[in-house]
């Protein structure tokens, strides 16, 4: 190959992985993200690694492990890939996340905003279940461990 192509070769490669990678390192946090779809920070833990949100609205979350956060009274387990459809002001189709109820974990399928009462609706299993979005503003830290009874004990629903 010529010195000149490989020049031009070199050049366009380099342009070419710059533009990629600005592209990666533009997309903002995912907890920076959820208020413009109306939802608090602190929907998710702090262990996010990456997320891809497509146009259709569907998104793929990859946490570095998966973990467990407490909410007031609630355990929450978080697997390492939750996929769902986020909308403004709707989470649906979500896959990843249990809530434990009583001694079972339900899946969380989906969580509604109510606007004009600042509540979130999580619905989890056949329950749902109407708490303040003030109490989501910090991201919380992720737990390895929730309890001695973990989803991994149960069959999936």
């Amino acid at each position: 190959m010529s010195p000149q192509r490989l020049m031009l070769l070199s050049a366009f490669l380099i342009l070419f992985f710059h533009g990629d990678l600005e592209s990666i390192t533009a997309s903002p946090d995912i907890h920076d993200l959820l208020p413009q779809y109306g939802f608090p920070k602190g929907l998710l833990p702090n262990n996010v690694l990456s997320y891809t949100l497509s146009s259709d609205a569907s998104f793929l979350l990859h946490l570095d492990a998966p973990c467990y956060v407490y909410w007031e009274d609630q355990l929450v387990y978080y697997d390492t890939l939750i996929k769902g459809t986020l909308t403004y002001g709707s989470v649906s189709q979500v896959s990843g996340i249990q809530g434990q109820k009583l001694f079972l974990w339900l899946p969380v399928t989906g969580i509604k905003l109510h606007q004009d009462s600042g509540m979130l609706q999580f619905f989890v299993g056949p329950f749902s279940q109407t708490l303040p979005a003030t109490d989501f503003q910090d991201v919380p830290g992720c737990s390895r461990r929730g309890s001695l009874l973990t989803p991994n004990l149960f069959l999936p629903l």
